[in-house]
């Protein structure tokens, strides 16, 4: 039962049972991401999840939505960069490959990353660390999930 909110995140979202959720936002839910191979990895969930395409929300939703990617890229940013003085910059992706619902991915990148991948994607990273548990969210990373979830808090108002 407790794995069940991988199966509807949104849903699971919105019933407020879903464990990765750092913050309602205007069209969607911030989460902090699964694997945490680059700390602070975040995904933005649209809130309805029929919704497949940025293309199919009406325009005003669209731009809501875009704005939380915004701020939710800041927010990680803003607090990656007081964690971690290696900090490099937020790639901000909406892909839409693996997963039927619209959703935006915010990757954290760090001066330590490979030097063979710290200038590439995200998505070329070895398959093993999209799997290994030390890579896993859990209770380690709850500094983290608290400094990204106070930034989105700052920049709402």
């Amino acid at each position: 039962m407790a794995e069940d909110w991988r199966s509807d995140r949104i849903g699971s979202a919105l019933r407020g049972v879903n464990p990765t959720v750092l913050r309602r936002l205007a069209a969607g839910f911030a989460v902090i991401g699964d694997v945490q191979f680059l700390p602070g990895y975040s995904v933005l969930l649209v809130d309805d999840p029929a919704v497949q395409r940025l293309s199919e929300l009406a325009r005003g939703k669209r731009l809501a939505f875009l704005s939380d990617m915004d701020r939710l890229g800041e927010a990680v940013e803003r607090a990656c960069k007081r964690l971690d003085p290696a900090f490099r910059r937020v790639n901000l992706e909406i892909l839409g490959n693996a997963d039927p619902f619209l959703h935006a991915h915010v990757w954290p990148r760090f001066d330590w990353e490979p030097a063979d991948l710290v200038r590439r994607p995200v998505w070329l990273y070895p398959r093993e660390r999209w799997s290994e548990e030390r890579y896993a969210l859990g209770p380690q990373h709850e500094a983290l999930r608290e400094a990204i979830g106070e930034e989105l808090d700052g920049l709402a108002s």
